[in-house]
């Protein structure tokens, strides 16, 4: 979420970690989804550069972007859960 404030970045990333969430019918609370929808973005963010060169912009682009983020990020989540 380059370009953003804080304060932006945290509500931003608390609705991707949500909308993650409510996607991959996961129950998290409040701080997780905050950290998913982060650190989704930057994950987004650099698959998106690396497969199609760029990455979506303003504020809907990147909340997309960490929304797909935060997903891969649950379903690996549950793939290494799985196999311990």
């Amino acid at each position: 979420m380059e370009g953003f404030g804080w304060i932006l970045t945290i509500i931003l990333g608390g609705i991707a970690g949500w909308i993650a969430e409510q996607i991959m019918k996961s129950e998290h609370g409040l701080l997780m989804n905050i950290i998913l929808g982060i650190v989704g973005a930057l994950v987004g963010n650099g698959l998106f550069r690396l497969i199609l060169g760029g990455t979506a912009g303003g504020m809907i682009g990147q909340l997309v972007v960490a929304v797909i983020g935060a997903c891969i990020l649950i379903w690996l989540g549950r793939l290494i859960r799985s196999k311990s």
